[in-house]
């Protein structure tokens, strides 16, 4: 389902919102991957109707006028209850109010339908360790979707929605986008307002999107950075960009065929006129080892007391990584966070004058349903680690699908010297 077809067919009225909708729906209550919370079948029907009587009208608000919207059940919905995947909040009351990011995309004209699945607390790539059980990969219903928008992602993958929204604290927009073979955007660190969504780690917390094709993501990104004015689309072409093609050892995956898309990838780019240039990052293991004890403590530091008097009411995945955080001192969060500046400026000096790297989203394609370790790999790592350094730094990123056979896998394209809508326009000349 994607969003530049939906859009003209929705402002010719060839379709209208409230059929959109009503569809979208359907097809969310006949879901097979456990990808949907909560549906807000009410409100959603009755503002549908309201974008179908503006069109009516000769009143359009942009490309997602009328657009139905899934939301990551970490991020507040007015009216739904936010339960992060985790029996902690079973109780929670509804939100009062839309998170800001919800308030961007009504303001925009979408229809926002349902609260979707979750990783617990966000605090995992795998998108399997939930209250209400794992995802499942449209691909392969026994396989994970990966985390932490595991439900964002399956929703789209699966034909459901148009768009979802989801976070990214170290891979969780990009990583379930490979694994389902879907477009993941996360914009720069603050681009999107994290108000109103539960955090995990405030310094490395990003909101992202998820569609099924660039041109979606482009039009979404452009949308609410512009308040739904719409526009601003950068024409696709790389000739003249200089792309960073990370040669160090820590860049490499683990799955031939993911090494040969990316190989594809940038072959494509340079056909295209882009100038590919080999590129090395010394500090890179250094910079890594400091995203577990940022993120851990950061995570500590909110859970702390629910860890303390309910630990039982978290999945014990979360509660042993949680727990392993209990007795670091505090020198060794803020030793971290000073590396992560020093490490950070190193890294942006060893790629001066590149204007993208295009490296592997993930070194793994999605693995079976709660499976910890496959052939001595960490399946956590194998899906982290290629993402992790851009939450550090804050960078745009977007993943978009490899061209392999079999289980999709990502190609990531990173901005250095490039913005979003930079990083975007080298994502479209992939073809995705």
């Amino acid at each position: 389902m994607r969003i530049r077809e939906l859009a003209m067919a929705l402002r010719s009225g060839e379709l209208s919102p409230a059929e959109h909708v009503a569809d979208v729906l359907d097809r969310l209550v006949a879901d097979t991957t456990n990808a949907v919370v909560a549906l807000d079948t009410e409100r959603a029907t009755a503002e549908a109707a309201a974008r179908t009587a503006e069109l009516a009208r000769g009143e359009w608000r942009g490309p997602l006028h009328g657009v139905a919207v899934g939301i990551k059940d970490l991020v507040d919905v007015a009216g739904l209850p936010t339960r992060a995947g985790s029996r902690i909040l079973d109780d929670a009351g509804p939100a009062r109010a839309d998170a800001p990011i919800v308030t961007a995309l009504r303001r925009a004209g979408a229809v926002v339908v349902a609260k979707l699945h979750t990783h617990e607390f966000a605090y995992g790539p795998t998108g399997d360790v939930s209250a209400t059980g794992p995802a499942r990969n449209p691909h392969d219903p026994s396989r994970i979707t990966g985390g932490s928008s595991s439900g964002s992602a399956a929703a789209v993958a699966a034909g459901h929605l148009p768009l979802a929204i989801g976070t990214d604290t170290g891979c969780s927009v990009r990583t379930p986008a490979a694994l389902c073979g879907i477009v993941g955007l996360k914009p720069t660190f603050g681009r999107l307002p994290t108000e109103g969504v539960f955090p995990l780690a405030e310094s490395c917390d990003h909101v992202g999107l998820l569609t099924a094709d660039v041109h979606g993501a482009s039009v979404t990104y452009d949308a609410l950075v512009r308040e739904g004015g719409g526009g601003g689309i950068q024409a696709p072409g790389v000739a003249g960009v200089r792309i960073g093609a990370p040669a160090d050892g820590y860049w490499a995956p683990l799955d031939p065929a993911i090494a040969d898309g990316v190989a594809a990838a940038v072959e494509r780019l340079a056909r295209h006129g882009a100038e590919v240039v080999e590129v090395r990052t010394a500090m890179i293991g250094e910079l890594a080892a400091t995203y577990p004890v940022i993120v851990g403590s950061e995570a500590l530091a909110t859970h702390g007391t629910w860890l303390a008097e309910r630990p039982e009411d978290y999945q014990p995945l979360t509660r042993r990584r949680l727990e392993r955080m209990a007795d670091l001192p505090a020198r060794e969060y803020v030793l971290a966070q000073r590396a992560r500046r020093r490490l950070v400026a190193a890294m942006r000096a060893a790629l001066d004058g590149v204007d993208a790297l295009v490296l592997p989203t993930t070194r793994l394609r999605a693995t079976p349903i709660g499976e910890q370790v496959i052939d001595g790999v960490t399946v956590a790592s194998a899906l982290l680690d290629l993402n992790l350094p851009f939450n550090l730094s804050g960078w745009p990123a977007v993943s978009v699908p490899a061209a392999v056979d079999g289980l999709p896998a990502g190609v990531q394209v990173v901005g250095v010297g490039l913005e979003e809508r930079g990083v975007l326009r080298v994502a479209a000349a992939l073809g995705a």
